[in-house]
């Protein structure tokens, strides 16, 4: 496949990185030098220098009426550049053309994206606001994925000590558990990982990547952490941008007692948000002015929740956070180096808009035919797919055990009807069943012929 990427930020280098090394044929645009030069020095893609938006440029990439170009993705920071880039892109016969939109009225509807012809046009702020609403909700997980229209999802747990869960198999824990819709699908311990089998026994200090029903995810905190998330009450969000906006307002629709206090030191933008939320209570100043935040009731937060612009600040905040108190800091952290860090400060989950991105594009370029959702879990390099099972599939009518998956490639669960279940070795597949399958980056292609997916 051929594939042009116009902008090589944190987005379009990952992107490019990961198609590269699938083996197709990738072109990046990129105006900036110093990006340009990484691009050059640190992946094997054909590079264009100059402005993405401009006719001359796309054709030194390829695209000219008649062009054998399969997909163009416009991820630089500028809606009007990746807007003009994908206008231009199908006009000259580019068969898909995918859109990032930093302006959150582009997506509101799918208008404007169907009117200037452009395939997919995506945001992350909605999807990581969603996210950040969802660590809110479960404060034990330190990462979610939604699957199957918010019925259920990803959740990654620790181990705790006393935890029900230590010391016996999955096997004997999931007849301890008859009832529970959930599978354990991947296992990180002491830095290496494993997926699970019957016999597996957890350990204290395991984080579990487990899909289970979203109604059923507190009960499952309660048995791995051996607490539950109670009501919250307060939370103060520290940066009032298109993520600070969208946490405020998801949280402001989902608890009607909630106390929301959103922090931000442009005071222009205080005034619009004011007008904008209708609980939250907005107040002028800096994150890190830690009388501020006691005098704010930080000691009592349920959440503290940090969305700036910078990184670097987040992070800090997220600890000052913590330290006075707040019972879960979560950080808004966009660069990859940055993520990393997670496991040497007092940050209880770093969301990455950036990452949320890339997965919504790989998705769009890699399964154009699943409608469903993609987790890319770079932690543990593996993918959680959302399928669905066609009537011509030469699986249809077989169980399970005898498709001969390889190891390590897990359906890990199944929504048929109205029904969601996991789905065993003797679940025989029917037509119009979905799966969320779960495979590593490398198996996912053999996993997804084996189903005979497109």
């Amino acid at each position: 496949m051929r594939v042009v990427i116009v902008g090589a930020g944190e987005v379009g280098f990952n992107v490019a990185e990961n198609l590269s090394a699938q083996g197709h044929d990738v072109i990046v645009v990129e105006n900036d030098e110093a990006r340009a030069m990484k691009v050059e020095s640190d992946l094997d893609v054909m590079l264009v220098r100059g402005n993405g938006a401009r006719p001359p440029v796309l054709e030194e990439a390829g695209i000219a009426p008649g062009c054998d170009v399969d997909i163009l993705v416009a991820c630089t920071d500028r809606d009007e550049v990746n807007i003009l880039a994908c206008w231009i892109a199908k006009r000259a016969g580019v068969k898909r053309v995918i859109s990032r939109a930093r302006g959150l009225e582009y997506t509101d509807s799918p208008t404007w994206a169907r009117e200037l012809g452009i395939d997919v046009m995506i945001s992350p702020e909605r999807s990581v606001a969603r996210e950040i609403e969802e660590l809110l909700s479960v404060s034990s997980a330190v990462h979610t994925a939604e699957f199957f229209d918010g019925r259920a999802g990803l959740y990654a747990f620790r181990v705790s000590e006393g935890s029900p869960m230590t010391g016996d198999t999955l096997r004997r824990i999931n007849q301890r558990y008859p009832r529970l819709t959930a599978l354990i699908a991947f296992v990180e311990r002491s830095g290496t990982g494993l997926v699970p089998f019957g016999e597996t026994q957890l350990k204290a200090g395991d984080l579990c990547f487990i899909v289970t029903l979203r109604g059923q995810v507190h009960q499952l905190e309660e048995l791995f952490r051996r607490e539950r998330t109670g009501q919250l009450r307060r939370v103060i969000i520290v940066g009032g941008g298109k993520i600070g906006f969208q946490v405020a307002r998801r949280l402001e629709l989902r608890y009607r007692d909630l106390d929301i206090r959103l922090i931000d030191q442009d005071s222009e933008k205080c005034d619009k948000l004011a007008r904008e939320l209708e609980r939250t209570i907005v107040l002028f100043g800096d994150g890190a002015d830690e009388e501020l935040l006691l005098y704010e009731g930080v000691e009592g937060a349920d959440g503290f929740v940090t969305t700036t612009a910078s990184d670097e600040r987040n992070l800090l905040m997220g600890v000052i956070g913590r330290v006075h108190g707040a019972r879960k800091s979560i950080a808004v952290v966009r660069r990859k180096p940055l993520m990393k860090l997670g496991d040497y400060v007092p940050v209880d989950a770093l969301v990455n808009p950036n990452q949320a991105l890339a997965s919504l594009i790989m998705r769009h370029v890699r399964y154009p035919s699943s409608s469903g959702a993609l987790s890319i879990i770079e932690k543990i390099d593996a993918e959680m797919l959302e399928v669905t099972l066609r009537e011509e599939s030469r699986i249809i009518g077989k169980r399970i055990k005898d498709l001969g998956l390889p190891k390590g490639i897990l359906l890990a669960l199944a929504r048929r009807g109205e029904d969601v279940f996991v789905p065993m070795g003797d679940t025989v597949l029917q037509s119009g069943d979905q799966i969320v399958l779960f495979a590593s980056s490398e198996q996912m292609p053999k996993a997804l012929e084996i189903l005979g997916v497109k």
